[in-house]
């Protein structure tokens, strides 16, 4: 289980990013060209965007730079996050990331240009425009928080240094902590981030279990008021520029682009705290009769209900379970999957310096890069499954929408992602017909996909949203304030069920999401519309999956409230995320039937 460097991983497990420059001098052969290609634009257009016609074509000749500019930083950006203890990668990104900041100084100007067009022109610009269409209307939404065209510009060269904080902490994670190996039952462990989160967790041996907790978070506490003050430092930054653009609070400011309400926000927070609770409060005690535990701790929560039944997966079986199961979305979906495993989009490997979890980065029009840590277990084929989600709503979007219109609202961006792990887990449920398999498959739903984004993501935000109060009423948040707050949020959700040891509210130093604004409380809603849409699609067929493909070309040409309408539902309800609530309980009702039936273990 020792982690190993970058330069010993096997290639085959790595990502290719020739597939973006077959070479690195042809990355900055490009970048020299987009410097040639903004300096003649800017000659072009600035002091000219007065007319519809001249908004509509400086967008038309902004957009490829525009994705120009995005490979360029795939090429560097992605690079980094797979070592981020080599320095060479981090100096070549960050002198690429000098020159994209300014270049896109240069371009400032567009935006505050437009706005001061008159209002029949801006208008007019609309009409005539197609694909920069919803970039124009979305401008005219900002007019009212924008600064004078000079701050504007400002603000853009200061774009990395308003990135320190972020920078701060993924460097401090990844690049600084380091942790001992830690001993159970006279048994030495070697011990890491990725080591803790997708091995430990999990493990079944409790003392084992138990042991890696206490030994990572007492890790974690050596690096606590650093990880504090660069978050404080990203939140009270948001408060700021929620004044200095006059939003009424930081939540309407942050909400904003993602175009849903303050109620909308709040509601998911609220609905799932209060409902949801009680049905996992009754997983935990399963758990712990399954594993006949003095007590049920939080180290204990991701344990699998049937350890034993957990087979091992290799990654060439994890692309045949994934293509079978997604297979339903046709042929063109499959072929994108194939390409993935065949052209090496997935940095599968695991070594000293890697981002932990998984994410997707698209380049337009082209093939996605998806990163996770593969532990032969079946949570990563979840997670492959998942993130091929959103290579695949990349793939149908690019296909339908210029690169203004392909990226969806923040609050539905998760959809596609956990439709694919409802798929995954339709499938494997159809492909045996034993009780003890069916369990394996529903406890795997819970313990991921549902856990994932419902419990963890969700206590996330619950936390998140209460910094925001202290930050909003002008306050500051340190390490101890930030640890009172996330133990207060456990014990909320947990209650007597689950006891909260010494170190686990430290659980707030793991997450990267605090730092995108109000991002996690949004993996809920996404996999609410993603859970309706799949009970359409297991109730019609056909009719279900074609809405759902549309869902995924519409990209950000609608928003929340008109992309969950193509799908046929009403976000504007509680109604899909009640729905949502009780299936859960429905599918824990099941395991705990299931599990009386096989082990005659009850919960009476």
């Amino acid at each position: 289980m020792e982690l190993c460097t970058r330069k010993d991983v096997p290639v085959e497990q790595t990502w290719d990013l020739s597939l973006i420059f077959p070479e690195e001098k042809l990355m900055w052969e490009a970048l020299d060209q987009t410097k040639a290609e903004v300096k003649k634009f800017a000659e072009t257009y600035a002091g000219r965007l007065n007319t519809a016609d001249m908004i509509v074509k400086c967008l038309d000749d902004m957009e490829p730079i525009m994705i120009s500019i995005e490979r360029i930083w795939c090429y560097t950006g992605l690079a980094v996050e797979t070592d981020y203890t080599d320095n060479q990668l981090r100096e070549r990104d960050e002198k690429v990331s000098d020159e994209i900041t300014h270049l896109q100084k240069d371009m400032a100007f567009v935006d505050s240009e437009i706005l001061l067009a008159p209002e029949e022109e801006l208008k007019a610009a609309v009409e005539k425009a197609r694909g920069c269409r919803r970039y124009i209307r979305d401008l005219i939404a900002k007019k009212t928080h924008m600064l004078s065209p000079e701050t504007e510009k400002t603000l853009t060269a200061l774009g990395r240094a308003l990135d320190v904080p972020y920078t701060v902490y993924n460097t401090m994670k990844l690049a600084d902590i380091s942790f001992d190996p830690f001993t159970a039952e006279g048994k030495e462990y070697p011990l890491g981030y990725s080591l803790y989160e997708d091995n430990y967790e999990l493990e079944a041996d409790t003392p084992v279990r138990r042991a890696a907790f206490r030994a990572f978070y007492d890790t974690l506490a050596k690096y606590r008021n650093t990880t504090a003050a660069a978050y404080n430092a990203c939140v009270t930054q948001e408060k700021t520029m929620s004044e200095l653009r006059g939003f009424s609070d930081v939540y309407d400011s942050l909400l904003f682009g993602q175009k849903v309400t303050r109620d909308m926000y709040d509601r998911q927070i609220d609905v799932i705290t209060e409902r949801l609770a009680p049905h996992m409060r009754c997983y935990a005690k399963l758990l712990q009769k399954k594993y006949r535990l003095d007590k049920m701790t939080f180290a204990d929560l991701k344990v699998a209900v049937d350890p034993e039944y957990d087979p091992k997966v290799t990654i060439g079986e994890s692309h045949r379970y994934v293509r079978e199961a997604l297979s339903i979305l046709g042929d063109d979906y499959v072929d994108m999957v194939d390409r993935a495993y065949r052209e090496r989009w997935i940095d599968f490997a695991r070594n000293v310096g890697k981002s932990t979890g998984g994410f997707c980065s698209g380049t337009y029009r082209r093939n996605s890069f998806i990163l996770l840590n593969w532990n032969d277990r079946m949570a990563d084929v979840f997670t492959v499954a998942h993130e091929l989600g959103h290579a695949g709503q990349s793939m149908y979007s690019d296909q339908a929408q210029s690169y203004y219109d392909n990226e969806p609202s923040m609050y539905l961006v998760e959809a596609p992602s956990t439709m694919n792990e409802l798929l995954l887990a339709h499938y494997l449920t159809k492909a045996k017909e034993d009780k003890r398999f069916r369990r394996w498959v529903l406890s795997s739903l819970i313990s991921n996909t549902y856990y994932h984004n419902f419990v963890t993501h969700l206590r996330e935000a619950w936390y998140q949203r209460e910094v925001y109060r202290i930050i909003d009423a002008g306050g500051s948040v340190n390490a101890d304030v930030l640890s009172d707050l996330f133990r207060k949020n456990l014990e909320l959700f947990w209650g007597d069920a689950v006891e909260i040891p010494e170190g686990a509210e430290l659980t707030w130093m793991r997450q990267p999401h605090y730092y995108m604004g109000l991002y996690s409380y949004t993996y809920s809603e996404g996999l609410t519309v993603a859970t309706q849409a799949m009970l359409r699609i297991e109730n019609e067929g056909e009719p279900a999956v074609n809405d759902w493909k549309k869902f995924l070309a519409a990209g950000g040409t609608e928003d929340p409230v008109g992309m969950a309408r193509i799908v046929g539902f009403d976000i504007t309800t509680d109604g899909p995320l009640n729905a949502t609530i009780d299936y859960i309980g429905s599918l824990i009702d099941e395991i705990c039937r299931l599990t009386e039936e096989i082990d005659g273990i009850s919960l009476e």
